[in-house]
């Protein structure tokens, strides 16, 4: 269930620093396809998409903590089964700052960037410490972000 944070403030806006290069993929794909499209396009998360719209999302992280340490087929295993699904998203006209006050408040160290509910890219703690205009409000969400219990 994607969770829509909307806020206003005067700074860029989240569409001219998230990674547009997304990679998206059914429910149904299993986790060695999807693992295999980590390792083509040289990615961590995958978005998981239904109908066009968000689902969940999914990192390499996911796959090795909820499916391989237990021993799940990865060649049988439906990503859905192993994905978050409950995911933040903003919309591409929010603010660096609406963005890291979303990650932390979420603790999460990435948000999907939606409109009308279609996945459009990807912005992480990372893309925000590399701007000058988030660079301190990125540092403020890692601590919370470090600080909170592992989201399932």
């Amino acid at each position: 269930m994607a969770q829509q944070v909307h806020r206003g403030s005067a700074s860029r806006p989240v569409a001219d620093v998230m990674s547009t290069d997304l990679v998206t993929v059914h429910p149904e794909a299993t986790i060695a396809d999807v693992a295999r499209l980590m390792r083509d396009h040289d990615i961590g998360p995958v978005v998981v998409v239904d109908d066009e719209s968000v689902f969940g999302i999914v990192t390499d992280r996911d796959i090795v903590v909820r499916a391989v340490a237990d021993g799940q087929d990865a060649e049988a295993t439906p990503v859905g089964d192993v994905a978050s699904t409950s995911v933040t998203t903003i919309g591409p006209e929010d603010t660096l700052e609406d963005a890291a006050e979303a990650m932390r408040s979420q603790a999460v160290r990435r948000v999907v960037v939606t409109e009308r509910g279609r996945p459009l890219g990807i912005l992480s703690l990372g893309d925000l410490a590399q701007t000058d205009d988030a660079a301190d409000e990125a540092g403020a969400a890692l601590g919370d972000v470090s600080a909170a219990p592992p989201q399932d």
